[in-house]
């Protein structure tokens, strides 16, 4: 069985038609990169999988089950679910330790002790032990992203989706987000990533969809995609990425 399945999904944004009939299997443990332009649909995919995007068409199973379904509980979908925005959306008033308790104290109905020993061990795993009373002003932007990715592992998602997650980061803040995801793949995480960082696709994916104008254009294994891209439009895109000092 497919950790993801994503049959003829279509979404538009009144005229503007962002995904077209977009099919994509993710298996177990697998990590799939999303890449392309800015606007080619890498974002609006993975909101339409966590269902915060209703999709215009096509189906959507996660684990077997259509999450499309009419009447589907969205909530407990979403439990299943993980997905960090490049925003990281900390609750400011919150602590670390809060921001990461409360999922699962409100939607697993876990006691505190029981929720705040799962957060501990996930910041001391992850490099933030020190912080878990802090708020997050006090943070950088990477301990910020990173406290967000374990935000959403204290759910016990079977599915992570990561949407571009080091885009509002400085240069030298990258590479410590990247190493954590590096290590959820190295644990076996199933993940479907969007991102703008190629090395980092070449290096983790287990395959790469290139995504234009709402379809996949083209998908393979990293080394394919990234040495003989088949299509002219990938080869474009990643000639741009060369030029540019980014591959």
């Amino acid at each position: 069985m497919n950790a993801l399945e994503v049959h003829g999904v279509s979404k538009s944004f009144g005229k503007a038609e962002v995904l077209r009939s977009i099919d994509l299997h993710v298996a177990e443990h697998e990590v799939v990169c999303l890449i392309g332009a800015s606007g080619s649909g890498k974002s609006t995919l993975l909101r339409c999988v966590n269902l915060i995007e209703p999709i215009d068409a096509g189906r959507i199973l996660v684990a077997g089950e259509e999450i499309t379904a009419p009447r589907v509980d969205v909530n407990r979908i979403r439990r299943s679910i993980g997905i960090v925005f490049q925003a990281f959306n900390l609750f400011p008033h919150m602590s670390v330790l809060d921001n990461v308790t409360l999922g699962p104290r409100r939607a697993l109905g876990l006691g505190r002790a029981e929720a705040e020993q799962r957060a501990h061990e996930l910041l001391e795993r992850f490099g933030l032990a020190q912080r878990v009373n802090d708020y997050p002003d006090r943070l950088s932007g990477g301990q910020q992203q990173r406290v967000a990715i374990v935000r959403a592992l204290a759910m016990q998602p079977e599915l992570m989706l990561l949407d571009e997650v080091t885009s509002a980061l400085d240069p030298e803040l990258v590479a410590e987000v990247l190493n954590v995801v590096r290590e959820l793949a190295a644990g076996g995480m199933t993940m479907v990533i969007a991102t703008h960082e190629m090395g980092f696709a070449r290096d983790i994916a287990d395959r790469v969809c290139f995504l234009d104008a709402g379809v996949i254009l083209e998908q393979g294994l990293p080394s394919q995609i990234f040495s003989d891209p088949r299509e002219e439009r990938t080869q474009q895109f990643l000639q741009r990425i060369v030029d540019a000092g980014r591959l």
